[in-house]
Parts: C-alpha cells; sequence; structure tokens
C-alpha cells in the first residue's frame, strides 16, 4: 500500500469515494490487541495502522467545524464563541466525568505502542521496521506531549495493554520530566529513522523536527517560568534549536503571508515555505472554516487588546510610532451593484487605520467593521456581523463561490507546519538563551517583517525599543518583541492559549484585571450606535473571566479517578 495522503486516510473512510488501494483490509483502528506475527509482517497492514495517525492533526476540522484554527476560542485574540454576547468563560469550569483531551491521546498510545511491538516481532526487512517504529515513536512522543501539557504528570504507558495489565493499566501518575524526556527520545529516534526525509503530505524526518521544535520549546519554557529550573530549560531550549536550525533555510518564509491559510491543495502542495499540511478537496474531505468566518450568525472577531498589538509601519508600537494612530473608521455609503450608492445603508470602513500597520492585520481582518445593527457583505457571503466589530477573512478564498458559505463544504488546506512555525520557535529559544543575533533575525523574523511590510530590525534595537504596553513582568524588550511578532503572525492559529501556559501568563485573559480583553473595535464613528466602553465595542457585554491558579492544568476527569485510585487530582480541581 502506497503511504496516503491525509486526504484520503479522513475524507475517504467518511465519502466511500475509492483512491489508491485504502480500501484494503485492516486499514481501520484495531479494535483489539493483535499478536500474530504473519499480520505484521505485511507491510500494507502496518501501513494501514500508520495512516490513522494523521487523525491527531485536526487541521480545520475533520470534516467539522472542530479544527485547530479558529475555534480554538479561549485565547486574548477572540473575545466571544457564541451570539450570547459574553465573553467566553474558561474552558474548564467544573471536573469533567470523560475528557477527549485524556482519552485520545491514550488511545493513539495505545495505537503506536502496537505497531511498535507488532513490527519488532514482524519479519520485515531492517529498514521497514526502523521506518514503521520511528513514525510511531514520534506519535507517542507527540500524544505525550500533548497529556503533560493539559494534564500535568501523566501515567506513562510504555507498552500496549490489555485488562490483563492491571497493575500498570491503574498506576499512578509519573513526574512530567519523565514522560517529557521520554516524548524526547522518541522523537530523536524519529528523526533519525524516519526514511522519507521530507514531504508536504506524509509523515517524515523533518516533520519530526518541526513537532520536535514545539515540544522543546513547551517544556524549555514550562521548565523557566514555572519551575524555576534553569539547567533544564537551557538544555530543551538547545534542543529547540537543534531541531529547528535544518529546517529554515530549507523551508523559506514566502512572500505571501494569507496564501498559507488560504489555498487550495495544488497551491499549498506547492508552497516552498509548507513542512506538513492538511489536504482537503472538494466532496472528499471538507471543513467549514471560512463559511463560519462568513456567516450571517455573530461570529467571534478580534479584540482590542490583540489589535494594538500590531506595529505600525515605521516598525514601531502604539505607544511610541509617528504614524497617525487612530483606530477609529469612516463611514460611507454602500454602493449597489451599479456603483450608485444605496439610501441610507453604509458601511464603516477601517481601511486607512490598516494602511498604516503591520501588513499581517489588513490580511487578517476586513477593512470593514460590523456588528449586530450594521452588517457587512463580502463577495459570495451573506450579511456578516462579528460580536466584537472585526471580522476574520484570513481564511477566505473567494474562488469557491458556491462553497464559500455552505457548511462543511470547503477544501482550503491547512498548514501544519510550515517556515514561520519553526522559525519563531528557533528565534524565541536562541533569545532565551542569550545567543540571538541579527543574523538569525535577518533569516527569520525580518523575513516575517518583509512580507508584512514592515523595516528590518536588530537585536539592539529590540533590546531598546522597551514597549510601555509590555505587562508581563520581569520580561525584557526583546523578549516582549519576539512575543509580540509571534503573536501577530499566528493569531487564530491555535497557540496563543498554550504560549500563555507555558509562559505563566495565563493571567492575561482576566478581562476584570485586563478589559481590552473584552472590547472590539473603536465605533465612535459608527453610522449605528453599539454599546460600548469609552466608545470602543463592548465585546464581554457584562462578562467576567476572573484568572485562577487552577487554569495551568486541565482537571483529571473524574471517572479517571474513580477507575484508578492511585492517580491525584490537579491542584484546585478537588
Amino acid at each position: 500500500m502506497k503511504k496516503l495522503h491525509i486526504l484520503v486516510a479522513l475524507g475517504v473512510a467518511a465519502s466511500m469515494v475509492s483512491c489508491d488501494d485504502f480500501l484494503d483490509d485492516n486499514r481501520n483502528p484495531l479494535s483489539q490487541q493483535v499478536s500474530s506475527a504473519q499480520f505484521w509482517s505485511n507491510a500494507n497492514n502496518v501501513q494501514g495502522q500508520i495512516n490513522r495517525f494523521y487523525e491527531e492533526f485536526s487541521g480545520y476540522g475533520n470534516s467539522s467545524g472542530s479544527g485547530r484554527f479558529y475555534f480554538s476560542y479561549l485565547n486574548d485574540d477572540q473575545a466571544n464563541a457564541t451570539s450570547s454576547a459574553t465573553i467566553k468563560p474558561w474552558d474548564n469550569t467544573n471536573v469533567p466525568v470523560s475528557s477527549s483531551s485524556w482519552n485520545d491521546p491514550y488511545e493513539a498510545i495505545r495505537g503506536c505502542n502496537l505497531v511498535i511491538e507488532g513490527v519488532e516481532s514482524s519479519s520485515l526487512t531492517e529498514s521497514q521496521k526502523e521506518n514503521f517504529i520511528a513514525i510511531a515513536r514520534m506519535m507517542r512522543g507527540y500524544e505525550y506531549y500533548l497529556l503533560v501539557r493539559a494534564f500535568g504528570d501523566v501515567p506513562l504507558v510504555e507498552k500496549a495493554l490489555d485488562p490483563a495489565d492491571e497493575a500498570e493499566l491503574f498506576g499512578p501518575r509519573t513526574a512530567r520530566n519523565t514522560v517529557m524526556d521520554f516524548a524526547l527520545e522518541d522523537l530523536n529516534y524519529a528523526i533519525e529513522h524516519i526514511s522519507t526525509q521530507s514531504s508536504k503530505i506524509e509523515f517524515s524526518a523533518d516533520l519530526a523536527r518541526a513537532i520536535k521544535s514545539e515540544v522543546c520549546l513547551f517544556e524549555a519554557s514550562f521548565a523557566r517560568y514555572h519551575k524555576q529550573d534553569t539547567p533544564r530549560a537551557e538544555k530543551y531550549f538547545q534542543e529547540v534549536i537543534n531541531a529547528a536550525e535544518p529546517l529554515i533555510d530549507k523551508y523559506p518564509i514566502g512572500n505571501n503571508y494569507q496564501a498559507i491559510y488560504n489555498s487550495f491543495r495544488t497551491e499549498l502542495t506547492g508552497n516552498a515555505e509548507i513542512i506538513f499540511m492538511k489536504a482537503y478537496e472538494k466532496d472528499v474531505l471538507m471543513h467549514c472554516t471560512v463559511d463560519y468566518t462568513s456567516s450571517s450568525s455573530p461570529v467571534a472577531g478580534m479584540t482590542k487588546d490583540a489589535f494594538d498589538q500590531y506595529l505600525f509601519k515605521d516598525g514601531k508600537p502604539l505607544a511610541l510610532t509617528s504614524e497617525n494612530k487612530s483606530d477609529a473608521g469612516k463611514t460611507y455609503p454602500r454602493l449597489d451593484d451599479a456603483g450608485k450608492p444605496i439610501k441610507d445603508v453604509y458601511n464603516y470602513s477601517i481601511k486607512d487605520v490598516l494602511a498604516v500597520r503591520d501588513g499581517r492585520l489588513s490580511q487578517t481582518i476586513d477593512t470593514a467593521v460590523y456588528y449586530v445593527g450594521l452588517t457587512y457583505q463580502r463577495p459570495n457571503s451573506m450579511p456578516m456581523t462579528s460580536l466584537t466589530g472585526y471580522g476574520i477573512c484570513k481564511f477566505n478564498n473567494l474562488e469557491m463561490p458556491y462553497d464559500y458559505t455552505s457548511t462543511i463544504k470547503n477544501y482550503t488546506c491547512a498548514p501544519l507546519y510550515w517556515g514561520a512555525y519553526v522559525a519563531m520557535n528557533y528565534v524565541e529559544a536562541k533569545a532565551e538563551l542569550d545567543k540571538l543575533t541579527d543574523a538569525d533575525l535577518n533569516k527569520t523574523v525580518n523575513k516575517l517583517f518583509a512580507r508584512a511590510g514592515l523595516p528590518a530590525t536588530t537585536v539592539e534595537e529590540m533590546k531598546n525599543m522597551n514597549d510601555p504596553a509590555n505587562n508581563m513582568p520581569g520580561v525584557s524588550s526583546l523578549l516582549w518583541e519576539i512575543r509580540r511578532c509571534r503573536r501577530c503572525e499566528f493569531i487564530f492559529d491555535g497557540t496563543r492559549y498554550w504560549d500563555l501556559i507555558r509562559w505563566h501568563q495565563l493571567e492575561l485573559l482576566d478581562n476584570t484585571v485586563h478589559p481590552n480583553v473584552g472590547l472590539g473595535a473603536n465605533v465612535s464613528n459608527a453610522p449605528v450606535a453599539a454599546e460600548n466602553v469609552g466608545g470602543y465595542y463592548n465585546a464581554a457585554m457584562g462578562g467576567i473571566r476572573k484568572f485562577e491558579e487552577r487554569q495551568y492544568f486541565y482537571p483529571i476527569p473524574s471517572q479517571q479517578i474513580q477507575l484508578n485510585n492511585k492517580l491525584t487530582q490537579n491542584p484546585g480541581w478537588n
């Protein structure tokens, strides 16, 4: 069996559209433990088990709206999730009975262990064994990272268990350092032994390097900012550099920011910046990210807090720029198809505001501000409203005419790992180790700035920026500017919440202390009145999200503690 694209591995199963020989037997995850050497000695069977791991990368969603991008609401880049017009509470407010964040990784880990043990005992060639085991270990390391990121200490399971293995099945939590060291060993093995070196639609050694850069950056930051464990932090920051450095020149940052997010399969496959992607195709595997951001129902939008973080064209932040600082829009008559003004119908435009800002901003939000009472309509969209006034255009592609606003009919493709992502991991790790140079910036940040229409910068300039908006105590100007760049580059990519956790800055989501996370666009000049605070759209509408220290970890599901009396609950969740 050929190595199958993620498109095939997910879409065909749902739509029953055949491709290659995907419909061969044993393509699905094993429902029970298989010890047959004959089964594991068939490379097609093993590949069938490997294919399921593609589902672990949600991208824009597995035929739904639950993907990583945009739908990760709990961050200060989006204030609202529903039309209830109140700030989104913490994702975790009570201890759940069960949780996919716990169950799904362990299910995947069991699948990895089955592959590893089955292949080890098979009659496959040594090169085949190494490759299959390396892919399984890459995914096992990634899954343990997801568990530790969410729960902290978790039971470490190194083999495929069945009900007879009661002692290990119901074992205690393993220290996070041990689990993350285990994950690092898996990822290092994968880098050395996956036979495919690079491929945008197959598991490869370069993908293992990209994953390692993410995993190690989280662990290094957590060690530094939560545990004050400097030796461990420095070790893991160096591992980030080791993983990312070989990828930077190989996957160069391109000149089109939005193309990373709104391209079709052929276009994204041909994008030199992409390391690994999730492929979608019309009538095979589709999503609704574009539909949701073009909906007539009020949808989540960018907050004032996020908007204010974008630099101006002179390379300076809001407090220091010499550009026009106004964020108020202008009212224009809306034109009909013949280009004539429509009586008493208006658009509220921030085109001039966006023109003097970081170019990524105008490729992320619309030039119009719109909300309940003042709609806006893109070509091929319905009249739209945003819960902050700022609407999201980052994922839109007008070349999907009918499918543009159809539920689960979008087929633009999702980046999973790409040049800018590993470049920012690299830059942050270098800065944390006080090793960042201008040469590093020239091949990373300055390339991002160039495509955003910003002037190049230097390490010294970033150190001396000293933005008064830096609200992270003890964080240097250099690190603040790197974190700003990361935030603007990956806005709505599902990274911000986890960045705040690893930096020990989750309290910045508390709108009782930081009110800008509950505000939206400047509506002071808008033609239709809106509930506002000081002229800014009130996205929180009186809702409260107060920080609690326990939010740094998810609660262990109560069902797991009932099944396993050796498990203990995370602090604050008893």
